[in-house]
């Protein structure tokens, strides 16, 4: 049980010592952080919505062209079909 408490006290102690490091070697401040953390989220959004776009486009035509219909319109590469 004392090898449990002191390994517990041990991980609770470096972690606050890390995240005391992180806070103040830190090179931009929080609102900063937390404003490039969601720009980069908004983009990685945009672009999976536009890779999902495209490869559902790719698979309608695939399936159209197996079931001997005609082919859909492919959305232009890099161009969002809203």
């Amino acid at each position: 049980m004392k090898k449990l408490l002191s390994f517990a006290l041990g991980i609770g102690l470096g972690a606050m010592v890390g995240a005391s490091v992180v806070i103040l070697f830190a090179p931009m401040s929080g609102s900063e952080l937390v404003n490039r953390l969601k720009a980069g989220w908004d983009e990685t959004l945009e672009e999976a919505r536009k890779a999902s776009e495209l490869r559902r486009a790719e698979l309608e035509a695939e399936l159209a062209k197996m079931g001997g219909k005609t082919t859909p319109r492919l959305p232009p590469p890099g161009g969002t079909s809203r």
